[in-house]
């Protein structure tokens, strides 16, 4: 079958590290579910892969892809939750597993004509959205979903600093959080993104490390070291600084720990979501009429193409790729 893999890790030059062509997909395991890939969105863990991050030669090589809407074999529309569970794992938060791990870690993702996955990794497609836009939701927008509410606790009329404009998670924090009553606000060093973010429902867009007029409930950080000092001096006294990556490196020039015991604050990690927040973000996208922020489409075959625009930061939004 036709699919984008990981051939070999190259930190420096990940895209020489991409193969698109056929390829055989190793077994998987019994009582998986095949779907039928309608659409696959791009996320920037297939960059990471690329280069090696949680991805050993002795897994290559390796479909890549987390996120994928599509048809299974008895014809149902579903969208695929991408964290894969140890089979022991009964916790109630797949999340808290020790042993999990997403699609094209330790088995094939979503670039490809085809996924297996387990048959609880699937939630039925809302019929209004498109396949495109149900390919977008299940890394980004969970990730943001959770963060918001789980992570952050925030309700109708806090308020929220999202770190960075133009990416997966952001872009679907601002549309989330303005659709769910908070006070959104934005930083972007590009003003033509901060414009963006306002058309998508920010109520203000500051520029990079910029001093805010006041201080705020919670801060959304998918950028890391570059943000960090910045998203604590954001905070109010006992607000939550929730990290969901670290896109600029994980080593801030200061950890800012007198502030954070002092203020105190508090620093919560967020990491994907579990099947049933999956759940409820199609519930609201289907409830409310959001729809994901699409900034392209592109065959599967031009997979290349997409993954170079995202590690280079072109785009706004979601890559989305169609076999």
């Amino acid at each position: 079958m036709l699919a984008a893999y990981a051939v070999a890790a190259d930190a420096q030059d990940p895209l020489s590290a991409l193969r698109v062509g056929e390829i055989e997909p190793p077994p998987v395991p019994d009582g998986w579910v095949t779907v039928q890939v309608r659409a696959a969105a791009l996320n920037h863990h297939d960059v990471w892969s690329l280069r090696g991050v949680g991805l050993p030669a002795d897994r290559l090589p390796m479909i890549l892809g987390c996120d994928a809407a599509g048809v299974t074999d008895d014809g149902r529309e579903v969208v695929v939750h991408a964290v894969i569970n140890d089979p022991t794992y009964t916790g109630p938060d797949e999340t808290f597993d020790p042993r999990r791990s997403l699609l094209s870690e330790r088995h094939p993702g979503t670039l490809a004509e085809t996924v297996r996955v387990p048959a609880r990794n699937l939630v039925a497609k809302p019929a209004a959205l498109s396949f495109a836009e149900a390919a977008c939701l299940p890394t980004a927008w969970l990730t943001a979903y959770r963060a918001l509410f789980t992570a952050a606790g925030l309700r109708p009329g806090d308020s929220v600093l999202v770190q960075g404009a133009g990416g997966g998670v952001a872009t679907a924090a601002i549309m989330i959080g303005r659709a769910t009553g908070l006070r959104v606000w934005v930083t972007s060093r590009d003003p033509g993104r901060g414009e963006r973010a306002l058309e998508l429902g920010a109520h203000r867009v500051f520029a990079a490390g910029e001093r805010l007029p006041g201080r705020v409930d919670a801060v959304l950080d998918s950028v890391g070291a570059a943000t960090w000092s910045h998203s604590v001096n954001a905070l109010r006294p006992g607000g939550r600084l929730v990290t969901v990556g670290t896109t600029s490196g994980a080593e801030p020039p200061s950890a800012e720990l007198t502030k954070i015991f002092f203020k105190p604050l508090q620093v919560v990690g967020s990491t994907m979501g579990t099947r049933d927040e999956l759940a409820a973000v199609l519930q609201l996208v289907e409830s409310t009429g959001l729809r994901p922020l699409v900034d392209r489409v592109l065959p599967l075959s031009d997979a290349a193409a997409g993954l170079a625009a995202l590690a280079a930061g072109e785009v706004f939004g979601k890559v989305v790729l169609e076999p």
